[in-house]
């Protein structure tokens, strides 16, 4: 695990994970209207249903420089929504969110979109994840 030094001050050094800004980002991303979820990676979905524990930073991939991050995000939209306009407030969303959390300059919020959820699904997922 990478970490990032974000501050040297008389007292010590501040050291940001890029974990840390990842779990920011994923929680910025779910919040917007018309995200219905986060796309995982084999290996971390996988990892999910053998662990049982839910990884609040999956579908995000973090690039931390010096004093700037580039983030990735792997999303899950709601059928009938328009894409760009869900995009665009995710977008500032993250870094609006990355920016005041951890001081660091958000350089690129990338959004992918891997799925479209049609309503029906949702309701099924919904069911199995009770």
């Amino acid at each position: 695990m990478e970490e990032n030094i974000k501050n040297e001050i008389d007292m010590g050094i501040v050291k940001i994970s890029d974990e840390v800004v990842g779990v920011i980002a994923g929680l910025a991303t779910t919040e917007v209207k018309g995200i219905v979820g986060m796309s995982a990676s084999l290996v971390g979905g996988i990892t999910q249903i053998l662990t049982g524990k839910k990884n609040l930073s999956k579908g995000v991939k973090v690039t931390v420089g010096e004093n700037s991050a580039a983030i990735d995000l792997y999303v899950v939209v709601e059928y009938g929504i328009r894409i760009p306009d869900v995009a665009l407030e995710v977008q500032e969303n993250v870094r609006k969110a990355v920016e005041s959390m951890t001081g660091l300059d958000v350089s690129a919020v990338n959004v992918h979109v891997q799925n479209v959820m049609i309503p029906k699904v949702m309701d099924v997922v919904e069911d199995m994840e009770e």
